[in-house]
């Protein structure tokens, strides 16, 4: 890796061993910033306080070489990323503003799809980790992990069939408890689709009326203006010397009539004048069947404005027009229907409901059995791990209970509360040493005990659920002594067959690294290119002797320090 402007590192290169890299330094070196730098890029989240003060953005560039063929390499791929040599380089940058961008194989590509990949290439564990392992979730998922496809499969049903459950469960109930408001829906709804029902309006009959409304609310005028129209177009008869257009255009059709053989330009003007004299006819013919026509009768504009009247009352409730009228009752049918049939649909639901919450535990049961079964084997392999660790007395044991809540599902012949993940709570036990009863991890462990257990069962992951690389962030904390021996040498073996990489401050861990990083500050309190080195020879001694005493020059730090390496050489 090489990381820029993060934390107090200015520009520094990390090159880790293929088997087991020990990172050591002073406290407040920059050592955490390693295993900060590779969750970024895991896709972990961009803090702008991580950027160098007076800088404008930190960068970290990564290396990783996943396995040929590998699904990480093939989901990389599909985002449009290149291998280089195999290899895919990731580069993560963080903007003192809080922008954070991400390149896979010189790609641009959403930070999630690093956190994709993260799952596959790297376990990463520090101290928070160990306070998560406390938790009774993160020890469920431990031994759901564990068990693989015994427990993924019905696990994946019981999930399906709990979300159908809390899904009916509410419909049920928000029919059930909103009874009195859907009765009193329903009985506006009748209300509503009856009072539409008694004026029975059509489809743009507002219009049809108020045009009508309009027209017999001036007849009188209407008519008189259609037979003034007609006079002047076709004449009157009661003034038989009066002059009409009808006449003039006849005139001067017959005028051109006579002549247009002599020029085809005439002859077609003497046409478009007789196609004018028969538009005449004809409007002055439709003006006169307007006039005839014409209803003023007020008895028919009071209907017409009483049925107005009707149908403004609807448009006034229901919508701004009779089309919006319809609309609405239409709507209103459905959602009646809906209404009307609640007692039949409370009937479907609770049946859905008994069928889903028998289901539930029929498969609850299945889950349990499946996990007491891997939870056996778990603790039993979390043991001997653990005996290895310098405590070779002690028990790992799991808890599996239920809680009965009368409001719960029947599973194993009771009544028992359950969630998404089943009816189980699962809890890590810990009995250190013989004749102590087996408590909870989280109050009968120590510091350095809890450090070790959950050593112990990465180190199970690792022969079940393998990953290329892993990261452990001062997972020695609390340890020393023969405890810190131990751990160093079961990451040594941990590392034959895995990448290892461990911040610590033990050089009993550290002895035990094919290669030991040493991460140390300038004069000015940064990390520079030539602060992070690799330590062979009389530096690696040097350093080893400071872990151990606090004086690089002490011989009797030395002289242990060098024991320690022997040690470890002749282990490995």
């Amino acid at each position: 890796m090489r990381i820029r402007s993060l934390g107090v590192i200015d520009d520094a290169v990390v090159e880790l061993s293929p088997g087991f890299t020990a990172v050591t330094g002073e406290t407040g070196a920059g050592k955490t910033m390693v295993v900060t730098s590779l969750g970024l890029l895991l896709g972990g989240r961009a803090d702008p306080a991580l950027v160098r003060i007076g800088a404008g953005k930190a960068v970290v560039e990564g290396r990783i070489a996943p396995a040929a063929g590998a699904s990480a390499v093939v989901r990389a791929e599909e985002a449009g990323a290149e291998l280089d040599d195999g290899a895919l380089l990731i580069s993560r940058t963080v903007s003192a503003e809080g922008r954070s961008r991400a390149h896979l194989g010189g790609r641009s590509v959403p930070v999630g799809l690093l956190a994709e990949l993260a799952d596959e290439l790297v376990a990463v564990h520090g101290q928070t980790d160990q306070q998560g392992l406390l938790k009774l979730s993160r020890q469920r998922q431990a031994l759901d992990r564990y068990a693989g496809g015994a427990v993924s499969g019905p696990l994946a049903a019981y999930t399906e069939a709990y979300k159908r459950l809390r899904a009916v469960a509410v419909e049920l109930d928000e029919i059930v408890t909103r009874a009195r408001e859907r009765a009193q829906e329903a009985d506006l709804l009748r209300y509503g689709l009856d009072e539409i029902a008694a004026v029975e309006p059509r489809a743009g009959e507002d219009t049809e009326l108020a045009e009508e409304a309009e027209r017999l609310g001036h007849a009188e005028a209407l008519a008189a203006a259609a037979t003034a129209a007609h006079a002047a177009l076709a004449g009157n008869p009661e003034d038989p010397e009066g002059i009409d257009a009808s006449t003039l255009v006849a005139g001067a059709h017959r005028a051109l009539e006579a002549v247009r053989a002599h020029d085809p330009a005439l002859a077609a003007l003497t046409d478009r004048i007789g196609e004018i004299g028969i538009l005449l006819a004809d409007v002055a013919g439709e003006l006169a069947g307007y006039a005839s026509d014409l209803d003023a009768d007020p008895l028919r504009l009071a209907a017409v404005e009483e049925r107005r009247a009707a149908l403004t009352q609807l448009t006034r409730k229901y919508g701004e027009d009779i089309g919006a009228v319809l609309a609405w009752g239409e709507e209103g049918a459905a959602r009646l229907t809906e209404l009307d049939g609640d007692d039949e649909r409370i009937g479907e639901l609770t049946a859905e409901r008994d069928a889903l919450g028998a289901e539930l535990g029929a498969l609850a049961e299945e889950l349990t059995k499946a996990r007491t079964e891997a939870a056996e084997r778990f603790a039993a392999a979390v043991t001997a791990e653990l005996a290895s660790l310098a405590m070779p007395h002690a028990r790992v044991s799991f808890d599996i209970r239920q809680a009965e809540d009368p409001e719960g599902i029947e599973a194993g012949g009771r009544t028992v509360a359950y969630g998404p993940s089943g009816v189980d709570e699962v809890e890590l036990l810990l009995a250190p040493h013989p004749g102590a009863p087996p408590r909870p991890i989280a109050k009968g462990a120590s510091g350095g005990e809890l450090s070790r257990v959950m050593l112990a069962v990465e180190v199970v992951f690792a022969g079940t659920d393998p990953v290329p690389t892993y990261l452990f962030d001062e997972v020695d904390a609390g340890v020393g002594g023969k405890a810190a021996v131990e751990i160093g040498r079961r990451l040594a073996k941990l590392a034959r067959t895995a990448q290892v990489v461990v911040v610590t401050h033990l050089p009993q861990v550290a002895a035990f690294a094919d290669r030991q990083l040493l991460v140390e500050k300038t004069n000015d309190g940064s990390v520079t290119r030539s602060g992070v080195k690799v330590l062979e020879g009389e530096d690696r001694v040097r350093e080893l002797s400071r872990m151990l005493a606090g004086q690089e020059d002490s011989e009797a730090a030395r002289a242990h320090a060098e024991e320690l390496l022997a040690t470890a050489r002749a282990e490995g």
